[in-house]
C-alpha cells in the first residue's frame, strides 16, 4: 500500500502512520530500529530499494530524507509505503523543498520509533563531519560509502573521515573487504608461525577499500605496508605478506571476479571465494552491529597514515615485491573429498534390528582398515 501526502507536515505523516497501523495491523511492533537514509533526488529510488532489501533481516522504520529543490517556498511531500510495497519494513519518503532542506532533523524527530536505536546511512555524498551533522547526532551508527562519487578523491575522503571520526562511524568500503581480511588472517594462523616483515597491497588508485585494507594491515601487523597501483576499474587486485620462509599471496583471478588464488608456504596454491557483497548485503552486514567498530577506527585513523604510496603493480612485480598475477592451481584432485575417493557401498540389509546395523558398520570399518593397510 502506498499513500501520497503532498504539501504535508510531520504531524500529518505521524497521524497517517497511526491510521494505517489500525487498518493494516500493528506494523511497528516488530521493528527493531529506525533507519535514516539521507540522499539526493537522483539516488533516492535506488536507495529505497537497497534499504528495503537490507532490512528484510532487520525490520525497521525507514525514513528516507530526500533533499529536493532548495529554492522557493519550503514544502514537505511525503509518501508512506507499507505491506508488500515495503517488504518487511515500513517506508516513509520525505521530500524536502526550500528552506526545509536545511532542517531535516526537525522533520524526522516526530517519526522516530520510540526506545529503538537509530542508524543513519548516506548512500551518496556525505558531510565531512558525519557525526557532527544534525542527522548524524541523532544516530547510534553512521554508515557512509567512500566509493560513491563525491567530487574529492578516495584518499581525501578517507582523510576527512579520519579527521572527524567518532565511535559509531563506519563505511561500506570497509565492509566490502571483509572476505579479504578473513582470508589473510586465516593464512597466518597455520605454520610457519612467523612475523610479517612487510606487505604490499595492489589496487586501483581511487579505491577506498584498497586504502582501508592497507591501513588495516599496517595497524594490525605493525610492519611497513606499500600501496601500489593497478588500472582504473580493477578494484583490489592482490596482497602479498612477506615472511622469512616465503610470501603469502592472495591474488584476484580477474578484475571483476569473486575468485582468487591463495598461496602459502608449505601448501599448494588453491582457489578461494572472495564474495564481494552487493549494496543490500553490505548494508545488512552493518545493521547487524550497533557498537563501535574499533578495528575500523584503528585502520582509518592510525593505519592509513602509515601506508607508503608506491608505483605500479607491474613495476613492483618486476622488482619481485608483488605477485605478477594469480598462481597456477592444480585441479586434478578437486573431486577428492578429504583426500579419499568416495566409493559406492552396498546398503545394509533391510532390518529394524540394531544388531544388524552394528554388524554392517563393523564390516564396513574392517573393509576400510584392510584397504588402508
Amino acid at each position: 500500500m502506498i499513500v501520497d501526502l503532498p504539501s504535508s507536515s510531520a504531524a500529518d505523516v505521524a497521524k497517517n502512520l497511526v491510521r494505517l497501523r489500525n487498518q493494516v495491523g500493528a506494523m511497528a511492533m516488530g521493528r527493531v530500529l529506525t533507519l535514516l537514509v539521507v540522499v539526493d533526488e537522483e539516488l533516492a529510488d535506488e536507495a529505497v530499494e537497497v534499504a528495503s532489501e537490507a532490512t528484510r533481516q532487520h525490520p525497521a522504520r525507514i525514513l528516507v530524507v530526500v533533499s529536493a529543490n532548495a529554492r522557493g517556498r519550503g514544502r514537505l511531500d511525503a509518501q508512506i509505503r507499507v505491506g508488500g510495497d515495503a517488504g518487511a519494513s515500513e517506508i516513509v519518503v520525505l521530500r524536502l523543498y526550500g528552506d526545509l532542506t536545511r532542517h531535516g532533523s526537525s522533520v524526522v524527530t516526530p517519526l522516530l520509533l520510540p526506545d529503538s536505536p537509530v542508524v543513519a546511512w548516506w548512500p551518496g555524498k556525505a558531510p565531512a563531519d558525519v557525526a557532527g551533522s544534525a542527522l548524524g547526532q541523532m544516530a547510534h551508527r553512521r554508515i557512509t560509502d567512500a566509493a560513491a562519487p563525491q567530487g574529492a578523491g578516495a584518499a581525501t575522503r578517507l582523510r576527512r573521515r579520519a579527521k572527524h571520526y567518532q565511535p559509531g562511524d563506519t563505511d561500506l568500503a570497509w565492509t566490502r573487504i571483509t572476505r579479504w581480511r578473513a582470508l589473510l588472517a586465516a593464512s597466518l594462523e597455520s605454520e610457519p608461525f612467523e612475523t610479517v616483515d612487510r606487505a604490499v597491497v595492489a589496487g586501483e588508485p581511487e579505491s577506498p577499500s584498497c586504502d582501508l585494507l592497507a591501513g588495516w594491515l599496517a595497524s594490525s601487523l605493525r610492519c611497513p605496508v606499500e600501496r601500489v597501483r593497478t588500472p582504473v576499474g580493477s578494484g583490489v587486485q592482490s596482497v602479498r605478506l612477506v615472511r622469512a620462509s616465503g610470501p603469502v599471496d592472495l591474488v584476484r583471478m580477474d578484475a571483476s571476479g569473486d575468485t582468487a588464488t591463495l598461496s602459502v608456504v608449505g601448501s599448494s596454491p588453491r582457489l578461494v571465494a572472495l564474495h564481494t557483497p552487493t549494496a543490500p548485503g553490505a548494508l545488512t552486514a552493518e545493521l547487524r552491529r550497533l557498537d563501535a567498530d574499533e578495528v575500523y577506527a584503528r585502520s582509518l585513523c592510525t593505519g592509513l597514515a602509515q601506508v607508503k604510496r608506491g608505483g605500479t603493480r607491474s613495476a613492483a612485480a618486476r622488482a619481485g615485491t608483488s605477485p605478477a598475477g594469480p598462481a597456477d592451481v592444480d585441479g586434478s584432485h578437486r573431486a577428492d573429498v578429504g583426500g579419499r575417493t568416495l566409493t559406492k557401498v552396498d546398503p545394509p540389509p533391510d532390518s529394524s534390528s540394531s544388531e544388524a546395523v552394528e554388524d554392517a558398520v563393523q564390516e564396513g570399518l574392517e573393509e576400510l582398515s584392510r584397504t588402508d593397510g
